[in-house]
């Protein structure tokens, strides 16, 4: 099948469906004659599996314990269930405050929002969280390509600079002045490209599974 039909029939976005395929969560066949990516039933139930699990909220890293045997469904869910109690905990703290912010009757503009803030730092030193859970996975997705986005202008800026040194300490028994500059300039364009690439990258990651997400 190919991930238009896999889309249709497990009702998962292509992006997201890549995004597994990208977190290891998913490794279809290349057909060897066009080199596409050809998904079978494995493919189809595994994916099913990880909507399931997405919908309950467990997190990547649970699924692929789970996935690699390490975790049984039971211990997966026991510890996911240890979240969710605890996001309970935080969710009715939630609801409290923000119940008894219906009563305000302010303006926006006029609400003394440091005195909230400060109660809600106040409830967060007694273990109370307040962020967007959603967000977390593309946080942890974000790590990857900045390091070796980071790497690798890193290399390449030192191959230009080994270039550049290389001309200065022997400018006799160096090539032209302009092959060198064009050796020079090489890793820089790569580079640049490379982090080009990462930005677009970025983009990518902020518009993937956490958007949506909703889909399921």
């Amino acid at each position: 099948m190919k991930i238009n039909e896999v889309e249709a029939l497990v009702g998962i976005t292509k992006k997201n469906i890549r995004f597994y395929e990208a977190e290891g969560l998913l490794a279809p066949r290349r057909n060897s004659e066009n080199g596409y990516r050809d998904y079978g039933e494995v493919e189809v139930e595994a994916l099913r599996r990880i909507k399931l699990l997405r919908k309950l909220g467990v997190p990547l890293e649970e699924i692929r314990a789970m996935q690699a045997g390490t975790h049984t469904v039971g211990d997966g869910m026991r510890r996911h269930l240890i979240t969710l109690e605890r996001d309970r905990a935080n969710l009715e703290q939630s609801i409290r405050l923000c119940d008894r912010l219906t009563g305000c009757q302010e303006r926006l503009a006029d609400l003394d929002a440091g005195a909230v803030l400060a109660e809600m730092e106040t409830m967060e030193q007694s273990g109370t969280t307040f962020q967007n859970k959603q967000r977390q996975d593309i946080r942890i997705r974000y790590v990857a390509p900045v390091v070796i986005a980071v790497l690798t202008v890193a290399l390449m800026a030192a191959l230009a600079a080994l270039f550049l040194w290389a001309y200065l300490a022997d400018p006799a028994g160096a090539p032209p002045v302009i092959l060198m500059l064009v050796l020079a300039a090489l890793p820089l364009l790569v580079a640049g490209g490379v982090v080009l690439a990462l930005i677009q990258r970025i983009r990518e990651i902020g518009k993937g599974e956490e958007d949506d997400a909703k889909n399921y």
